[in-house]
């Protein structure tokens, strides 16, 4: 064989090689890497003090916790928008919450996720909207918080600071957002995030699909409910919804509401109601 040949050969071998290793093992070199770090100081003081039922999860969920939330701090990119200044305080505040939904998952479900953004307040959007006739006219919406398919979670400081000052009213902005994270994983924001089997889709559907039409009926006549109304807006918002409640008010929700409360337990592969301190 040719010596141009054969380094030819060798050459495409060692791509070859390059990607297998890229492929099959870097990520899990890379993830191990991240987590064999230290968890920092000032990083668990701020997420006992945001998160006071910290101590009362067992200590291998507390491990769990800290090692998703240095990933997910390793790898989201945090931006201050509208003059807010990103600091420790907000990226493990925000990183704590958006991973307690996924405490007791083995994959990535946020790998899409590149950003998060922080206003100090209400922020406002503004979109074209094409009316029946076809009229485009510009509207304007103020929000607390959105979460996009396109790799970005937008937020309120003072409102995520809200969320964690009381972890006991069902209304937590950063565990609504990262709900539509998970939701949408399916490729769809319908309510119906990815599940294991068929059968847990159809035992899904018939739950929450009872439940969101019990909560239309309530929010149409003005009656008192443990979710908020505006899960009646639609599926994916219910979802969104009774995601803050299952872990805010989750004995309420196990007492009234027991089917669906037993369907995020499930989904989540959590039960909030053992940590006694936040409910």
């Amino acid at each position: 064989m040719p010596t141009s040949s054969l380094i030819s050969l060798l050459g495409l071998l060692l791509i070859l090689v390059a990607v297998i290793v890229r492929v099959l093992f870097w990520p899990g070199y890379r993830l191990q890497r991240i987590q064999n770090k230290a968890f920092a100081d000032n990083w668990l003081q701020i997420l006992r003090r945001r998160l006071p039922f910290y101590p009362s999860l067992p200590v291998n969920a507390q491990q769990r916790l800290q090692n998703l939330i240095k990933v997910f701090l390793h790898d989201k990119h945090f931006v201050g928008c509208g003059g807010q200044i990103i600091d420790d305080d907000i990226r493990v505040t925000i990183a704590a919450q958006a991973c307690l939904l996924i405490l007791n998952r083995t994959d990535n479900p946020y790998q899409d996720l590149n950003s998060v953004l922080v206003y100090p307040s209400t922020f406002v959007t503004t979109r074209e909207v094409r009316d029946e006739q076809g009229l485009v006219s510009t509207n304007h919406t103020a929000l607390l918080g959105e979460s996009w398919s396109q790799g970005k979670v937008i937020l309120a400081w003072d409102n995520v600071e809200a969320g964690v000052r009381n972890l006991h009213d069902g209304h937590n902005v950063v565990l609504h957002e990262f709900a539509h994270q998970l939701d949408n994983e399916s490729g769809a924001h319908n309510g119906a995030p990815l599940l294991v089997t068929r059968g847990a889709y159809k035992s899904w559907a018939h739950v929450f699909s009872q439940e969101f039409e019990v909560l239309q009926q309530q929010a149409a006549e003005g009656q008192i409910s443990l979710f908020d109304h505006y899960g009646a807006s639609n599926p994916a918002e219910f979802f969104a919804v009774t995601t803050e409640t299952f872990f805010e008010r989750g004995k309420e929700m196990r007492t009234s509401h027991r089917e669906l409360f037993q369907q995020l337990v499930k989904f989540y592969g959590i039960d909030p109601t053992d940590w006694h301190t936040i409910n």
